[in-house]
């Protein structure tokens, strides 16, 4: 779809736990892109548990380094190559404000990436780099019905003023008004796109 609209994507298939990895994207895009003026930040893990014993330490530090190590690595990475006017996006979650209890490990990062982003935002003005977060409530994706059990899957968004999931689609504006240069006042914010539930 990239491509069909005229411009170029570039695929560096690998594993973001690794902090090489995550140098290697960057520096491929540096070299095929001719530099990084948006990061977007979106991997995640997630996976539900009813227990506390039931989260593996594995499982724990899967989470970590998928959601934020990553994010920190990427963004390490990229900001050397960002110039006055960049943007990074970071996707947090409706679990930064509200955890649901089966989505601890998930949650806790989604809350760190809230922190992370904030923190960076701060860090990052004098270089007038932006740096903000989209705060997604209950999206339709993939990892909805391979994550939740089915009476879940079925009840997925009804918890929300609108009642419904949002589909992927209308997270998109979001991330487009983010990394329009036109926002160039806006840094360090958690924008919620939550079918009406509010992040206060």
């Amino acid at each position: 779809m990239v491509e069909e609209a005229g411009r170029k994507a570039v695929l560096v298939s690998g594993d973001i736990q690794s902090p090489r990895h995550c140098h290697t994207i960057v520096e491929t895009a540096v070299k095929e892109m001719g530099g990084i003026d948006i990061l977007v930040n979106n991997a995640a893990h997630q996976a539900t548990f009813k227990s506390l014993d039931d989260i593996s330490d594995e499982e724990w530090e899967l989470t970590l380094k998928v959601n934020i190590h990553a994010m920190f690595y990427l963004t390490k990475a990229a900001v050397p190559h960002m110039k006055s006017g960049s943007a990074i996006i970071n996707t947090a979650s409706i679990n930064a404000d509200t955890p649901n209890p089966t989505l601890l490990a998930y949650a806790t990062t989604k809350g760190a990436i809230q922190n992370f982003t904030a923190g960076l935002a701060q860090l990052l003005a004098e270089k007038g780099i932006r740096a903000n977060c989209v705060a997604p409530g209950p999206i339709w994706t993939p990892l909805i019905p391979s994550t939740m059990d089915e009476k879940a899957v079925s009840n997925f968004g009804k918890n929300v003023p609108m009642k419904r999931p949002g589909q992927p689609a209308e997270l998109a504006t979001v991330y487009v008004m983010l990394a329009d240069p036109a926002s160039s006042y806006v840094s360090g914010a958690t924008i919620a796109v939550t079918g009406g539930k509010p992040i206060l």
